[in-house]
């Protein structure tokens, strides 16, 4: 563990300083959760704390996440339910017996759908001494504001290979991609063309296609939303496809390429997501 927010979290603790909720937006959520494992370890160590140690066995159970005061949250399908938040809430209504604190992390926290959100913010605004929240996501910028206005927040990134080796794509493929982007894009915003999900899926139809096919779409929206609000920015993704949104129409459309993605890992059928997709991008949200 390297990363100067993590020491920064330490540090904190140490001047009895902590937040009671932190969202933590990464490119990387393994090795996000790993590292927040690590200052877990360090604000319950009942020691000195040392990595690899032995004298107790309470890093082991964070290890196996298996330690009754760490509750690590995922969606549950594709969202985070209400259920889950209330099961939180009665886990940590007592005292922890084995830890100083009891400590919550939603993994994918943009996936809280409208009731868990509402069960988290109540959880939130009015927090419980000895009660820790971490909420990690790879894109706050489609958080629930209520639920960032009430946490610290902070970015943990992580180094990153190149769009086309995260997708493990070889340079004939990973073009061939790229062509057929560009071109459904421009289908899919032109009002003559209706078959829209014809010519996609006349050229892909796996879902392992499809999927890297929105991904490469994803990415492009985000590094022009990372130029718009000028942060570091990928300029050969930005130079696939020139986009002229705005920022919040460009938040709304990643927003709809990530549920399109979410549904399709769940089998929802590919045609019906095709159409709802072309709809929602063109701003036709009824």
């Amino acid at each position: 563990m390297n990363s100067a927010l993590l020491e920064e979290l330490i540090t904190k603790y140490r001047e009895n300083k902590l937040a009671h909720a932190y969202l933590i937006e990464t490119n990387n959520l393994t090795a996000a959760l790993e590292d927040l494992k690590e200052v877990i370890k360090n604000l319950n160590c009942p020691h000195t704390y040392q990595t690899n140690c032995h004298d107790c066995n309470l890093c082991n159970l964070i290890n196996l996440s298996n330690l009754p005061s760490l509750k690590i949250i995922e969606p549950d399908g594709p969202f985070i339910k209400k259920n889950q938040i209330e099961e939180l809430k009665s886990d940590f209504a007592s005292i922890p017996l084995y830890s100083r604190y009891n400590i919550y992390i939603l993994k994918n926290a943009e996936k809280l759908n409208s009731s868990s959100a509402n069960a988290m913010l109540k959880f939130v605004e009015e927090p419980t001494p000895g009660i820790i929240g971490f909420f990690l996501t790879t894109n706050k910028d489609i958080m629930i504001d209520t639920i960032k206005s009430r946490c610290q927040s902070y970015t943990l990134n992580y180094p990153v290979n190149t769009l086309q080796e995260s997708l493990n794509l070889d340079d004939e493929t990973y073009h061939s991609y790229l062509d057929f982007v560009k071109n459904y894009l421009d289908y899919i915003f032109s009002s003559n063309i209706i078959n829209h999900k014809n010519i996609f899926l006349n050229q892909y139809s796996d879902r392992h296609d499809i999927e890297i096919i929105f991904k490469l779409i994803l990415a492009i929206y985000h590094e022009h939303f990372l130029k718009l609000t000028n942060r570091s920015y990928q300029s050969d993704i930005i130079n696939i496809y020139p986009l002229t949104a705005n920022i919040p129409e460009i938040i709304k459309k990643m927003q709809i390429i990530s549920q399109f993605l979410t549904n399709l890992r769940y089998n929802v059928s590919v045609e019906l997501i095709l159409d709802k997709f072309v709809l929602e991008m063109r701003g036709n949200y009824e």
